[in-house]
């Protein structure tokens, strides 16, 4: 019988899923997830886990710059640069893990990371390790969104899979994407509990009577959370992404504000210390990592902070002095790669020794929990036929994370030209997004991971080159500004059709530089080009959502390649260790 090629994909599909292709890189399981008990209390943590319950394969950035004071610091190291830092070995399961270096090769060898039923094995073995009551499991946010079984089900596949992971506090970004509505009824369903010190109702919410934690002080949510582990009192203080109205549209979080919120933070502070005398104080962040060192920096009382939102998987606590001491400030990855464990040793009440460790969560050395495997697949059941939809075969590396574009981004953006027949497409430069590796069979879930959030409608509209190159300066703006609490997260908007030189190093307004087409022709400040794009912030776009034009490209390709990766030609960055 000779099968077509829709068939044969289909085939492909259908047998990866029950399980009847080798798998690569199996091995029995080792040491590296037996930790010897140290200390009085043991905090778990994941973060930016982006809805991705199976196991997936997820490319470290080969660029994150680090300008000014982050030059050369963590976490603005790449690549081998990376390695040599932390001392890790070339071509070992923690370089594959941490780094973007012969991503296919490792990736083939030691298989995919993540997925909650592997991660469910390892945090019960490491709550065992320590006892009950001397554990907390926090959830650092952009949990809900990513997967488009978490966009359909609007979150509450991903509240049902933290309550039986055992999640004990979260805080939020995307989360907030789904409106307040369905927030709220996500949190009622939820074990977790919300915590954001930094979200407040606006003065007209407040007005209008809108639903508050505290109506007196205007939170929105509790501020913090206590629990008693090992007879020991441990404040957690949440911090949701200060810039959600910003990067995300505003008509979703109408009735609140965000912000850093420094000044609020410091006095909690001090209120849980008056209140309380907890032995620990913990900041539970979703400010992105270089943020939290500033923030380390300036405010006193907080032992450790656990951080997320910028993807940055860190192996080690970095030590930050400030005016009262010293505070520990760590990130721990992204898509349920990494799960941080800080275990901490009390005397007199207070902090007296840590030791921290970013396990990567190899899904071939931990076996999955059996109930989390079957309710997942349960879950997933009504809508296989529509994951599994065969579109074609990866015939490169395809993958989102770093600072200027990735190969997956310059698939949508190649999508959207054709479809609009524009001049110009952009996309926006978000951080979550899974890999895809050479020969694997892309299916519309491949699509999904990159595309699933609530204001996916494309447009195309009419801009002139001063505009283009305003737009392109106020995103390099928030990406290199020298003060982090300027940098509202994200990366570069990744562009095709255009080509542009960028210098870093200088002020406002003068980064973006001889923007031209592709085919060579300057830009005219005058002139109106025709740009599509997709995710807009403000008014909701005529268009139809992305992964319609997307995977309908795709599927018209026997193998999808992207020969051309729209880079800048990146200028005055000498040998920054944040370029590999």
């Amino acid at each position: 019988m000779n099968l077509s090629r829709r068939e044969f994909l289909s085939v492909m599909v259908a047998a990866s899923a029950a399980g009847m292709l080798p798998h690569r890189g199996a091995c029995a399981a080792n040491t590296l997830y037996d930790l010897l008990p140290f200390g009085d209390v043991r905090i778990l943590h994941f973060t930016d886990c982006h809805a991705q319950l199976l196991p997936v394969y997820f490319r470290e950035p080969d660029t994150n710059l680090g300008l000014g004071p982050a030059y050369g610091r963590v976490p603005h190291l790449v690549g081998q640069a990376f390695l040599d830092h932390f001392g890790i070995t070339p071509g070992s399961r923690e370089a594959y893990a941490l780094a973007h270096l012969d991503f296919p090769e490792l990736a083939r060898k030691y298989g995919k990371v993540g997925g909650f039923a592997h991660l469910a094995t390892l945090v019960q073995s490491l709550r065992e390790q320590v006892g009950e009551g001397r554990s907390l499991l926090l959830d650092g946010g952009d949990t809900w969104q990513g997967s488009a079984t978490a966009l359909w089900t609007r979150g509450a596949d991903m509240v049902e899979a933290c309550n039986r992971l055992g999640v004990d506090i979260m805080t939020g970004h995307w989360e907030f994407t789904y409106g307040e509505e369905s927030l709220r009824a996500n949190l009622e369903q939820a074990n977790a509990q919300f915590v954001a010190q930094n979200v407040r109702l606006t003065e007209e919410a407040l007005f209008d009577e809108q639903p508050a934690y505290d109506e007196e002080s205007g939170h929105a949510f509790a501020p913090y959370a206590l629990r008693e582990l090992n007879n020991h009192q441990v404040a957690v203080i949440g911090q949701a992404f200060p810039y959600t109205p910003v990067a995300n549209p505003r008509r979703f979080v109408s009735n609140w504000r965000y912000g850093i919120q420094e000044e609020a933070l410091q006095a909690l502070i001090h209120q849980i210390q008056a209140q309380h005398k907890p032995a620990l104080i913990l900041f539970l962040s979703h400010n992105g990592m270089d943020v939290d060192l500033k923030l380390a920096s300036r405010v006193t009382g907080l032992d450790a902070i656990l951080g997320g939102h910028t993807h940055d998987g860190v192996p080690a606590a970095i030590e930050v002095s400030n005016p009262g001491g010293m505070t520990l400030v760590t990130n721990a990855g992204s898509n349920g790669k990494f799960l941080g464990v800080m275990d901490i040793e009390l005397r007199q009440g207070r902090r007296a020794g840590v030791r921290y460790r970013l396990l990567p969560v190899f899904s071939s050395l931990l076996p999955e929990d059996p109930e989390m495997r079957d309710w997942i697949a349960q879950m997933r059941a009504p809508y296989l036929d529509k994951l599994q939809q065969p579109l074609s075969v990866a015939g490169q590396t395809l993958y989102r994370r770093g600072n200027f574009n990735g190969t997956f981004d310059q698939l949508i953006c190649e999508a959207l030209l054709e479809h609009y027949d524009a001049e110009i497409a952009w996309s926006p430069g978000f951080r979550w997004g899974t890999s895809v590796l050479p020969g694997e069979i892309l299916t519309m879930e491949h699509v999904m991971t990159q595309t699933a959030i609530t204001y996916p409608e494309t447009y195309m509209n009419e801009m002139s080159g001063e505009m283009i190159k305003l737009i392109l300066e106020d995103v390099a703006d928030n990406l290199f500004n020298a003060d982090p609490y300027q940098q509202q997260g994200g990366d570069m908007v990744r562009v095709a059709g255009l080509e542009y030189d960028l210098d870093v190093s200088a002020a406002m307004g003068d980064r973006v530089r001889n923007l031209r087409l592709r085919n060579g022709e300057a830009l005219s400040e005058t002139r109106q080009y025709k740009v599509t794009g997709w995710g807009v912030v403000g008014e909701v776009a005529p268009g139809p959502p992305v992964w319609e034009i997307v995977s309908r490209w795709i599927s018209e390709r026997e193998e999808v390649n992207v020969p051309h990766l729209n880079q800048p030609k990146r200028l005055n960055v000498g040998d920054n260790p944040g370029i590999a």
